[in-house]
């Protein structure tokens, strides 16, 4: 997707988080995110838009600690979230094409990086926090959708820390029935998931669906009843026991 496209999404994402998180209340329980409730989810993507932020600023070319949680509750802590979106809305749309800074996921470039990375991020916490309002998900665009899928797929999950992988090699296809797109995921003992966009040799599980709700499946934010699945039902649990991405 173009730059442009995902700051588009990062603000219409981080508009409707903050929409759901205030008719939910700061105290509503977030049936994704087990024990955490809205506040929890604030303070953690709030925090991480001021910190994506600085390295887009400041040009950060090594890694830079975030600068932690507020201790913030209620209207201040919603002042707080809406203000640090904006920022990082701003800075991504100012920045210049040839921005230069620390990235950790593989991208055309670092502003493409940030952009992506946010626009998902937000997406995905989006989904948490409609969860905890109880009145079903905003939809996303399959384009979107079939992004954060490679994004996970191909980069995320493409690292060493990935903690997805099996005994004996196996295979696990992805395919996003509106949106024609396919991964196929090499699984094994000794590194992490290989993942490619192709539909070549057989597979040990498939995992089918809307891009949508691929996307929100792979991710943990739907339950895997949502998509289709056939073949190995083992390899789809283990995927949602071992590939939770954690901060740190």
């Amino acid at each position: 997707m173009e730059i442009s496209e995902l700051v588009n999404c990062l603000d219409r994402e981080g508009k409707l988080l903050t929409a759901a998180a205030e008719s939910a209340g700061s105290g509503a329980e977030v049936p994704t995110c087990p024990g955490w409730q809205v506040r929890n989810l604030l303070r953690h993507t709030g925090m991480v838009h001021r910190w994506a932020a600085a390295y887009v600023t400041a040009g950060h070319n090594a890694y830079h600690p975030d600068e932690g949680e507020p201790d913030l509750d209620g209207d201040a802590l919603l002042g707080w979230f809406r203000e640090g979106h904006a920022l990082l809305v701003a800075a991504l749309s100012e920045a210049p094409k040839d921005l230069e800074c620390w990235t950790f996921l593989p991208a055309p470039s670092p502003l493409a990086f940030w952009a992506r990375r946010q626009a998902h991020e937000t997406a995905v916490h989006r989904a948490d926090a409609e969860s905890a309002l109880g009145a079903g998900l905003s939809p996303l665009r399959p384009e979107f959708a079939v992004d954060g899928i490679d994004e996970l797929l191909r980069a995320f999950h493409a690292r060493e820390k990935s903690r997805v992988r099996t005994e004996v090699p196996r295979v696990v296809r992805v395919r996003a029935t509106d949106a024609g797109d396919v991964w196929t995921v090499r699984l094994s003992p000794d590194g992490p998931p290989q993942a490619e966009r192709t539909e070549e040799g057989s597979a040990d599980c498939e995992l089918s669906g809307p891009a949508e709700k691929l996307y929100l499946a792979l991710w943990n934010r739907l339950p895997l009843s949502a998509i289709t699945l056939s073949g190995d039902a083992e390899l789809a649990q283990l995927w949602r026991e071992k590939s939770p991405v954690t901060w740190s």
